[in-house]
């Protein structure tokens, strides 16, 4: 069939794309066997999941998938080639068979496709060929402590794409469909391949393109809808859409901004709505074309399908309604220039004039340039980061150097740009006079760049054969007007060469839009008659071109001009503007100028301006000599001029500026602000219930739908502080609170637990939400909750907890309301908690509401529900939920197997004597003060910043295109704060460790202390069935053996002094910066814990003398040797702090005690156990026998150890 017949046929109507073929294929239940066949019987690997390779090994059933769709009316159907490339392939070892699979793919779907148009001439069925994003990424970095580095180049990726298209089309493929695209690199380097290969062929290959976005809106690697189409504009596409990721509703609203943008064919093929808890999808077909229909409504689509979760029956009611509809018309082809980087940027008259960032030009200023020689490379990005916010609208990177290896040079910078949000969110110009540089910067940019620059110094075939590369990778290019002769340094010769080259661009393909011209910006006023008029040329050039060169770009580079009157940065200054005033009047579109030189056109002083404009314009013979000797005369200003900032806000009524200094944060005019409206009033009440609390419920309502973040609504919380204390002199407090509060909540850490950081975060959120609270604090026993809620009339009770006991906790606490009649609804969260164990071990003992709480936003939701007006059907649901997931949980347990312990212990194997490392030192060593600058450089942030309720990994949610601006302010913060700690010796750093000599004997470890006191530390064996059935005490000598083996221990704290700092914070009413400073000293404590483990294994064990890590190589644990702490997987009973605290002395050298419920306080804290060998793993339940045993053995009751361990309850 001819290609050219899909052109066609959309002209016409909606084509129908098939649905999700991985779906299909989990029908199958296809097992290892399947994948393998006959042929990769014996290969070494596992292959199932490798859903290409079934076109090799069971391709009836890829056919048999293909004519299931075809039946249920699909116009075109995709190939099983999505992985089939040897990027994605080399996982399985498979790379060399991709064009194969590729090939065989396409032959299968052909062979269905025929079939179908053989029967039905009039409805011609297509073959996409799918080609995947792979699983590597060319715009990001895999490895957290080096964001330049790349898991896939560029060129690795081309080579793949080739082989797979190259396979497509070899088994009879119409179009390639670039699909479920992440980064826009990995989809430009597909493009590449495809026209290359065209070009090869002779002939176009219709392609369509379909990314993906995530849950901002934006592409993985951080696109905006707009930008990323901008990114593959230029290439010669079928269609443009999306898929995957949403579905059909979420989707339209992005499906909308891309068809209001695309001058080519629209295409949509989303999920069966969004996965549900398994993974699953349950949108029905129904439902799914009700959602897609409203696509066909307004007119959005050419193509339309399903993905992930879609089967054939989705697709044949979507075939039912989209005969209804028109395709979308193709738009005129949109002619203004687009570039981008994160985000668009519109070269456009409307513009003005785009200011380019010349400071990362190693010619442009010396401090960048020391620093790629001496490649320091993310302190160059500050250069990069002042000038984007200084108003750089693109950013010119430039590494011509003598002494700096280019392309390398602008591989590294390009990559480590790539990982800065605020600064790769403006297109890149790649500026070099070498090929090879400029080529190397194309392959790195995932956004649509500016090449700067090409020319015809060196004939035309060089510089056609260059652009159809700059084009190739969809960048627009600066044409210097240099030709053979040399450089265009006059009028005539300018517009010479402006006329041939746009000549020879435009007939050879190359987009107007895409042209800028640089007519060269020359030096004047230097003494020399003939530079006198190379300001005046270029300005008349520009409008020569703006007039003859329809489409096309001027820019220059603006510093260029001045170089006469380098050091006096007033006459620079005044020089530029000037310059820009006129040749932007001209039609001159962009520049490369430093905008801290640039001045006020209006403001410059009139006489040196008169002087500037004799010489730009060439206005008297002796403007240069003029202009020389009033510059000799002036003083230099530049940096003395006070900026005028106009905080337009506090121009509103006292209610505007109280509501935008809620929502923002600001507490510098609160106090007057709040007064000024009483005083208007008359009424602090009036204040606060019409001012104060709506603006809370905007914030509340902001945090709801993750349009702000936890620390913005801290600040807001501590901004609503600061105004009630400045009218509370004025009201009656309780009659403010009655009037203002949604409700009264009682929070509460369990008793035996002093962890309070998410309960203080949850009060200030539901603070923000109008409800009043009733905090008890830490360690609250049972009945003193019980007390105060039924005492105080609350409305709900929050617990919190968050280390194992604290569940038992819980549940008395419940057991204690359900002996009293309570029935006041209790929301439960906490780092341990889960909606599984609320639901099994704790609304079962009580009579009220028991809902689990994910994290902070969720309760006032949950509250809302509980206290609402449609509170019985709320509850109603609620304990539904909880009996089916009762009902789930006993099903699991039974069919959950361990194994008896008796045969797991028979696993244990002996450490041989000659693995035992003897230590150099044994005993105990005491830190009595540690200093926090030692243990900082390991500091792991990851469980930092979820703790604010900002996900993401460090240093990645830095960047983050939607949580990266609020993560880095966080981060600021944080470490002001912890400069502060360390300056002012706010916390003290306290432990104990220790080497001691050890055996085992069966599953218990025996430790002698310095006195020859052996100490007994039962441990657990895990019984999971189908996992390793690990000990500790396996990973020590046995007693019987006759020889000696060693274990570590420690206990420390970096909470010294917290108590104390944090009631300081709030006497202050500085709730973010106490919670900060606990977030801050549990930080501390895990670094304090890495840090006294590095000394023991260097300097008291002496096992690793020679290891030389990274802070980050040893924050992922990349040592030899364990450190685990009791109440962890391996070692879950917190009860063995008690005995290693004796072991340590530790409440005798430290300020560190134990709780009843073997809690440390501070809470900042941990205890545990060193080895020089083994293996992590987890003890997750233990059988009875176990646990009877294991309660004989640590001399207590078998009840106690179920409360110690509540999951084998």
């Amino acid at each position: 069939m001819e290609t050219k017949n899909i052109y066609k046929e959309l002209e016409q109507r909606i084509l129908l794309l098939d649905g999700g073929l991985g779906t299909m294929i989990q029908r199958y239940g296809l097992g290892e066997e399947d994948y393998r066949g006959e042929r990769f019987a014996g290969w070494a690997g596992r292959l199932k999941g490798c859903n290409d390779l079934l076109a090799l090994t069971r391709p009836e059933v890829i056919r048999e998938i293909h004519e299931k769709y075809l039946t249920a009316g699909a116009d075109i159907v995709t190939t099983d080639s999505f992985n089939a490339n040897a990027v994605s392939l080399k996982d399985y070892g498979l790379e060399e068979y991709a064009r194969e699979m590729s090939c065989a793919a396409a032959r299968i779907a052909r062979e269905a496709a025929d079939r179908f148009t053989a029967r039905n001439p009039q409805k011609p069925r297509f073959v996409a060929g799918s080609m995947g994003p792979t699983n590597r990424t060319a715009s990001m970095s895999a490895d957290v402590s080096n964001p330049a580095a790349r898991e896939v180049t560029f060129e690795e990726l081309v080579e793949a794409y080739d082989a797979q298209a190259r396979g497509l089309l070899e088994g009879g493929a119409d179009l390639l469909l670039v699909e479920t695209v992440f980064d826009t690199l990995n989809a430009k380097a597909a493009l590449y391949a495809i026209d290359r290969l065209a070009e090869e062929r002779g002939h176009r290959i219709p392609t369509m393109l379909s990314g993906t976005l995530a849950d901002a809106g934006r592409t993985l690697s951080g696109q905006t809808v707009e930008a990323f189409y901008t990114s593959v504009s230029h290439a010669d596409l079928l269609s443009v859409g999306f898929n995957c990721a949403f579905g059909a509703k979420q989707l339209l609203p992005h499906l909308e901004r891309l068809a209001s943008i695309a001058d080519t064919r629209i295409s949509a093929h989303p999920n069966a709505g969004l996965p549900n808890v398994m993974g699953g999808y349950d949108e029905t077909p129904q439902m799914f074309a009700d959602d897609v229909e409203e696509y066909l409504r307004r007119g959005l689509l050419n193509i339309v399908g399903g993905c992930c979760g879609t089967t054939p029956e989705h697709i044949f009611e979507l075939g039912k309604i989209v005969g209804r509809y028109a395709p979308r018309p193709l738009p005129e082809r949109h002619r203004a220039t687009m570039l981008s980087g994160l985000e668009p940027l519109a070269v456009v008259p409307e513009a003005n004039f785009v200011n380019v960032g010349e400071r990362t030009n190693v010619a442009g200023s010396a401090k960048f340039a020391r620093l790629i020689r001496e490649e320091r490379y993310e302190e160059a990005l500050s250069v990069a980061r002042a000038q984007v916010e200084a108003g750089a609208q693109i950013i010119d990177v430039c590494m011509d150097d003598g002494l700096i290896d280019g392309p390398r040079a602008m591989r590294q910078f390009l990559n480590l740009l790539a990982s800065e949000p605020e600064i790769a969110r403006v297109p890149v110009m790649i500026d070099s006079s070498k090929w090879e540089v400029l080529a190397e910067g194309l392959r790195a940019v995932q956004g649509k760049s500016v090449v700067n620059s090409l020319s015809l110094k060196e004939g035309e075939e060089k510089f056609l054969a260059r652009i159809r590369e700059v084009h190739r990778c969809g960048a627009a290019v600066v044409v210097m007007l240099f030709d053979e002769q040399g450089q265009a340094d006059t009028y005539a010769r300018k517009i010479a060469v402006a006329e041939r080259a746009y000549r020879l661009l435009t007939e050879n393909g190359f987009p107007a839009e895409d042209i800028v011209f640089d007519p060269n910006v020359l030096a004047v006023a230097t003494g020399i008659e003939a530079h006198d008029r190379y300001a005046l040329d270029f300005i008349e050039a520009t409008r020569w071109i703006k007039e003859h060169c329809p489409g096309a770009k001027v820019s220059g580079g603006v510093s260029n001009l001045s170089f006469a009157f380098r050091g006096n940065n007033a006459v620079r200054e005044a020089m530029h503007s000037a310059f820009l005033y006129h040749a932007v009047a001209a039609g001159m579109d962009m520049g490369i100028v430093n905008p801290q030189l640039l001045q006020i056109y209006d403001t410059i002083e009139p006489g040196l301006l008169e002087r500037v404009e004799d010489v730009i314009l060439c206005r008297r013979p002796d403007a240069a000599e003029r202009l020389s000797e009033y510059a000799q005369q002036i003083r230099e200003t530049a940096g003395e001029r006070p900026a005028a900032v106009t905080e337009s806000w506090r121009e509103g009524t006292p209610e505007e500026r109280i509501g935008h200094a809620m929502v923002k944060g600001i507490s510098d005019y609160i106090e007057e602000d709040a007064l000024e409206a009483y005083r208007e009033t008359g009424s602090p009440m009036a204040v606060i219930d019409r001012m104060l609390m709506p603006a809370m419920e905007r914030v509340g309502e902001l945090f709801g739908a993750g349009k702000m973040f936890l620390p913005q609504v801290v600040k807001t919380a501590r901004v609503m502080k600061r105004a009630v204390a400045a009218l509370t002199p004025y009201i009656g407090q309780e009659t403010r609170q009655e009037k203002s509060s949604a409700g009264k909540v009682l929070l509460a850490t369990v008793k035996g637990d002093v962890h309070d950081i998410g309960k203080n975060i949850v009060g200030v959120v539901m603070a923000c939400n109008g409800y009043r609270i009733e905090d008890l604090g830490v360690m609250v026993d049972p009945q003193r909750i019980a007390d105060e809620a039924i005492e105080k009339r609350v409305d709900a009770i929050g617990l919190s907890g968050l280390i194992t006991p604290s569940l038992e906790e819980m549940i008395h606490v419940c057991e204690e309301l359900e002996r009293r009649g309570a029935r006041i609804p209790v929301v439960i969260g906490g780092a341990t908690t889960s909606e599984l164990h609320t639901a099994v071990k704790i609304a079962p003992v009580y009579s009220g509401p028991v809902v689990h709480a994910a994290n902070a936003g969720d309760n006032c939701r949950i509250l809302a529900g509980l206290l609402g007006p449609n509170s019985e059907s709320y509850v109603r649901t609620l304990r539904e939920r909880q009996e089916e997931l009762r009902r789930e949980y006993e099903r699991q347990t039974q069919q959950r197997s361990l194994v008896p312990i008796v045969e797991a212990r028979k696993e244990r194997r002996a450490k041989p004597a000659s693995e035992i490392a003897v230590p150099l030192h044994t005993g105990r060593v005491v830190f009595s003060e540690f200093e926090i600058a030692a243990v900082e450089p390991l500091i792991d942030w990851n469980f930092f910043f979820p703790a604010w309720g900002i996900k993401g990994r460090y240093p990645e949610v830095l960047d983050h295109p939607e949580r990266g601006g609020e993560a880095r302010k966080l981060f600021d913060d944080a470490r002001s704060l912890l400069e502060r700690i360390r300056e002012e010796k706010l916390l003290t750093l306290q432990g104990v460790a220790g080497i001691f000599p050890a055996v085992s004997h069966k599953d218990d470890l025996i430790v002698t202390d310095p006195k020859g006191k052996e100490h007994l530390l039962p441990m657990l064996r895990n019984q999971t069935a189908g996992e390793e059935h690990l000990c500790l005490s396996d990973f020590i000598a046995d007693r019987k053996e006759g020889v000696t083996d060693y274990v570590g221990c420690f206990a420390l704290t970096a909470g010294v002094g917290l108590d104390e700092l944090v009631e300081r914070f709030k006497a202050d009413g500085d709730d973010y910066n106490a919670i900060m400073a606990k977030l801050l000293a549990d930080r501390l404590t895990e670094a304090f814990a890495e840090t006294v483990h590095r000394f023991v294994r260097h300097e008291m064990w002496g096992y690793a003398p020679d290891e030389k890590l990274t802070p980050q190589e040893i924050i992922r644990g990349g040592y030899r040797g364990l450190r685990m702490a009791f109440g962890y997987p391996a070692t879950p009973d917190h009860a063995l702090k008690r005995d290693l605290f004796d072991l340590l002395h530790v409440e005798q050298f430290t300020r560190m005690r134990l709780t009843d419920n073997n809690m440390i306080s501070p809470g900042e804290a941990l205890c545990g156990l060193m080895l020089s060998d083994g293996n992590y793993f987890s003890v997750v339940r233990v059988a009875t026998k176990q646990l009877l045993d294991y309660a004989a053995r640590r001399r207590t009751t078998p009840d106690e150890i179920r409360r110690l361990l509540p999951n084998n309850a």
